[in-house]
């Protein structure tokens, strides 16, 4: 209730002139709620025709994790092996091994003659390698210098005590099929991996009833600038989902794994706690990489600037952290580190972002204000008279011989409407009132 309250309070912030009453607002949330749910059960339903390819993609990180794993293990020339190996051959070697387990010496001999010579040979290695891992380690050296093979495949399986890659048929445990423990388990499964791919796909809609509901009334020019935001916070949360499944995600696992292994415990993960964690590692990191789109939408109602911004930049380090270890599934600081890392680069871009958008509203301000004061000054050019109006009635340019006396100031009639009037009461004499001393006494 109290974050309703804060965003009818930013609603009406933002549009002080489209002000309406608490249940207006809550009609407004009704459409709003109304339109994401029908938008994901679209999408959700579209999502679902794909689910098989959608579970690949969530469990190709787990088998890359486990290639790089083994990979690792398996020894190459530089380790002292007479052949190198890769994890396609380790594992056909494995199954041709496994096979031949059970036949007779003679038989075993004539079944790896059939098969490919680079097989056969990294299969016997496979056999010997069992063989010398039931033993004590204290004797492992001696029965393999006894053991009557050739000298590549001693030096091969000398290599593979080296680095100690599992020969057992199993060893990925079940990381390949992995294992539900109810029946009903895969089918929400496949809801829960649907309902989570129709988020990413629909994002640009959910995004969108989401601004239209907190920032109301919108003029033309901002209905218009909504869509290239919703296009770059569309980008940036695709980024951050790539960034997680790519990057994070198959670090993060192969973190587990291997803590997971050097305590002696298998890997034997469950498929449904698999993709719960991977659907919400990547969602939070693509929901993270959303912090532009927010700061920008507070900078632009005037809750934030960029002084704001750069002054409190020690808490807001300290705020990414803890929102970091808040939003990672994963316990380990590595995990927190790569989440928090991007939200501090993307929050000094925010600051660089706010700080254009002063500049560009403070440069437009002056352009108007320019604008203004060249109207106003044209405004008051034009209520001034132009030299080439002459007024009949304007002494300056009235021409009359009485009018030029009259500037001269030899008597009291400077005035030419004095002058003329005078001229016409006496066209031809007229009176001459004389001086001082004729005056009558």
């Amino acid at each position: 209730m109290y974050l309703l309250k804060k965003v009818i309070q930013l609603r009406e912030n933002s549009h002080p002139d489209h002000e309406k009453p608490f249940l207006e607002h809550l009609e407004d949330l009704r459409i709003m709620i109304t339109r994401i749910v029908i938008t994901l059960l679209v999408s959700m339903t579209v999502c679902f025709l794909f689910q098989k390819k959608l579970m690949e993609v969530l469990r190709l990180p787990v088998e890359r994790m486990w290639v790089q794993q083994l990979q690792e293990q398996l020894p190459q020339e530089k380790q002292g092996a007479s052949k190198p190996l890769d994890v396609d051959v380790w594992e056909k070697a494995k199954n041709i091994e496994r096979a031949a387990a059970g036949l007779e010496a003679g038989e075993r001999e004539r079944f790896y003659a059939a098969c490919d010579p680079e097989l056969a040979f990294h299969a016997r290695s496979v056999a010997l390698l069992r063989a010398v891992l039931a033993l004590p380690e204290t004797s492992r050296p001696a029965f393999l210098d006894e053991t009557d093979v050739s000298a590549d495949l001693k030096k091969q399986v000398r290599a593979l005590l080296e680095t100690s890659p599992s020969p057992e048929i199993d060893s990925r445990g079940n990381l390949r099929l992995m294992s539900a423990l109810r029946p009903t388990e895969t089918f929400m499964l496949s809801m829960k991996l649907s309902f989570f791919a129709g988020i990413v796909v629909a994002f640009p809609l959910l995004l969108m009833y989401v601004l239209q509901f907190v920032l109301p009334g919108l003029h033309g020019h901002e209905r218009r600038m909504m869509w290239p935001a919703l296009l770059v916070g569309f980008g940036l949360f695709l980024c951050g989902v790539f960034f997680a499944y790519f990057i994070v995600l198959p670090r993060a696992l192969d973190f587990f794994y291997s803590w997971s292994g050097s305590l002696g415990v298998s890997n034997d993960w469950r498929i449904g706690e698999y993709i719960s964690f991977a659907t919400r590692f990547t969602l939070l990191f693509g929901l993270s990489f959303e912090l532009p789109v927010v700061v920008m939408v507070l900078v632009k109602l005037g809750l934030l600037s960029y002084e704001t911004m750069s002054r409190s930049r020690s808490y807001a380090v300290l705020a990414i952290f803890v929102t970091a270890a808040v939003l990672t599934p994963t316990p380990d600081a590595f995990t927190l580190i790569l989440m928090a890392l991007p939200m501090l680069v993307l929050y000094e871009i925010c600051i660089w972002l706010a700080w254009l958008d002063a500049r560009r509203n403070r440069q437009a301000e002056e352009q108007e204000a320019r604008e203004r004061e060249e109207q106003r000054l044209a405004a008051g050019d034009e209520e001034l008279p132009s030299d080439d109006h002459h007024d009949p009635y304007d002494h300056g340019h009235y021409d009359d011989p009485y009018h030029h006396a009259g500037e001269s100031g030899d008597d009291g009639y400077s005035d030419a409407y004095e002058q003329q009037d005078f001229h016409d009461d006496f066209p031809d004499n007229p009176p001459d009132i004389g001086t001082e001393d004729d005056k009558p006494r």
